[in-house]
């Protein structure tokens, strides 16, 4: 009978530490997924500051330089072509969908040589 009365004790603590366990593995999960979301849109930004980099140095129109590099950037990211001299420089900022108050701006800068300047002086 003191078999029966042990098991019944016992049964107790294992649902109060399921009750405390669960919850923080739904959070890690959470977080998790939030992390590979944000990796995903850095990943996207530094496709979309190079795709427009190189459509700047090629000397596209600024129309087509902004739709490159708006096709690879993530949905509604804020890009801005700019030069300086004979470089060109692209930034993407953007961001990613966050978790209630969790949100952070993922940005890169791609900078390329125009061409037009490739070998003038050489």
């Amino acid at each position: 009978m003191r078999k029966c009365e042990r098991q019944g004790r016992d049964g107790g603590f294992v649902t109060a530490e399921a009750a405390v366990v669960l919850p923080t593995l739904v959070l890690f999960s959470l977080a998790l997924v939030w992390a590979l979301l944000v990796a995903a849109a850095q990943i996207q930004c530094v496709d979309a500051a190079r795709a427009g980099a190189r459509a700047a140095a090629r000397q596209d129109p600024p129309d087509a330089v902004a739709a490159v590099a708006r096709s690879a950037a993530p949905r509604g990211a804020k890009i801005t072509v700019t030069r300086e001299g004979d470089l060109v420089r692209v930034e993407v900022v953007a961001q990613p969908p966050g978790l209630g108050g969790l949100t952070v701006d993922v940005a890169h800068e791609a900078v390329a040589l125009a061409e037009e300047t490739v070998g003038v002086g050489a």
